[in-house]
Formats: C-alpha cells, structure tokens, sequence
C-alpha cells in the first residue's frame, strides 16, 4: 500500500549531530511532497517552540506531536487534537518527593507550549533551556503547579535522579511515565502519553490506515510508533531497542539516513527509477 504519511523524530533521526536539517534531506523531503505527495509529521520529545524552526523550514501544514505524544497540535490554527496532561496533585506530589530527598533540585514544568520553574539558573540546566533561556517564567511553584501539567522536569546530578525515580516508582506506581533527557533531566509524563498513540490519532484525523504510514527514529520513546506504522524505520545510530521494533535500518542521522529511507522507499517507487540507495 502507497505511504502517505511519514513520521519522524528529530534529535537522533532528521537532525544531525550538529542539530541541523541538511540541505540534501530538505530537499529529499520536499521531493517526496511534491513528487510522491506525501504529508510529512514531525514527532519529538521537544515542545512547540523548539520544533517550529524546523516546521517552517521544512515548509509543512500538517499537525506536530510534542513532549513524547503528550501534545498533538495544529500550529497554523492553533487547535489542540490531542492533550494528555498529569493532574496538578500528582505533579505536586511528585515534587514533593524529590524535594525531600534533594532540596536543591531544579523543578520546572510545560504546560502546553509555556514553560514554569520556581528557580532559574543554569546548574544542570537543559540543552532545550539553553535554547530558550528567555522563554519560561520564574514564579512560586503553587502560582504554576495547580493546573494540568503537560509535562514535568526534575534536573540535578544523576544519581539523585535515579534515586528519586525509583522513589516515585515505589510511591506511585503505573501513575507517571518517566523518561531520561540529556543525562541530568528527567522527563515525567501521564502514562497514557506517547509516540503510537499520537500518531494513530494523526493518521485518524487524515483518514488514513496504519499501512500508509512510515515512522522514523532512534530511541525507545520512538519504538511504539515503528512498531505500529506500516513502516517501521530506526537509524543506524538507535538504541537496539529501537532497532528490534523497526522493518528496517538506515543509515546514520550525520548521512541523511532518514531522507535515505524516504527517497528509497518513498520517492523511488513514485518514479521510473528508484536509483540504488542502500537501506
């Protein structure tokens, strides 16, 4: 069945080393719009803000997945598809067993594409922080955490983190999903929240089956979504849990592999030749 939507990840998979889209993957991309007509969905862990450069510069109109599946969202018209937040008290508690095991820990928050902490500073601070470091609010934590949180981030040295997730594991279990970030950041979520699940709610909302759909990425948090996508593709740089989900290999995210597998699996058959791209 032809593939008409494709999904990628971004840190890892269409962005290089260097957190650039090349020239030759752009202009793949473009390709397999105009000539194949297939509609391209970016899906990453990052929120909006940090997505949008990338969006406009690839040119789509298509929804955007953000915080891991958590956010599904229009960004020309703002309309939110899909939400799935963790309660206020949950968050709050969740705090609370940091801070009394590590007072020092940063706490900081997403909600929807704004951005909370109760303390700035760039101890631990995040690569996405430092991207934006004039785009969040510093307030008491009781004026932001008493509304559905998108997302919530716990920063510090990691083995506080690692004692503090099995705290919260322990405390409240199956409540949250936790996921590690950049080492020294750990990203906590509504269980219900991620990558498949998102995508199969863009794919309904376009009317398509999962066999018309492709899926590209490196790493665990996109395991579900090559799992589910009629293609599966992971890069040669992902983690073998990525990998075992996935239909094939491409070749590394600094080589344009994910434009390697949409030109050899996307935009040759749309045309006589397919060339010989190796997967």
């Amino acid at each position: 069945m032809k593939i008409r939507l494709v999904a990628i990840d971004l840190d890892g998979t269409l962005l290089n080393s260097a957190k650039e889209i090349t020239e030759t993957t752009a202009r793949i991309i473009r390709t397999a719009r105009e000539v194949a007509g297939v509609r391209v969905v970016l899906a990453t862990a990052r929120p909006p803000r940090t997505v949008l450069p990338f969006y406009s510069l690839l040119g789509l109109n298509t929804p955007m997945i953000n915080y891991n599946g958590a956010l599904v969202h229009e960004p020309d018209t703002g309309r939110i598809i899909l939400h799935r937040p963790m309660e206020a008290k949950l968050a709050r508690a969740i705090v609370t067993i940091a801070r009394e095991m590590y007072p020092p820990v940063l706490v900081s928050a997403e909600v929807l594409d704004n951005w909370y902490t109760d303390q700035a500073g760039d101890d631990w601070q995040s690569e996405t922080a430092r991207l934006n470091e004039l785009a969040y609010t510093v307030a008491p934590i009781n004026q932001w955490l008493n509304q559905p949180i998108t997302r919530l981030h716990l920063l510090g040295p990691k083995d506080w983190l690692t004692k503090i997730r099995l705290a919260v594991k322990a405390k409240l279990p199956g409540q949250v999903a936790m996921v590690w970030s950049e080492t020294m950041m750990l990203q906590v979520m509504n269980p219900s929240a991620g990558k498949r699940a998102a995508l199969r709610t863009v794919a309904t909302e376009m009317e398509l089956l999962a066999e018309e759909v492709m899926a590209i990425g490196d790493n665990a948090n996109d395991a579900g979504m090559l799992q589910w996508a009629g293609i599966g593709v992971a890069m040669a740089n992902a983690s073998p849990y990525a990998r075992k989900y996935a239909d094939y290999v491409t070749d590394a995210n600094d080589a344009d592999g994910a434009a390697k597998a949409i030109e050899k699996l996307i935009v040759g058959p749309a045309i006589e030749d397919p060339g010989d791209l190796q997967l």
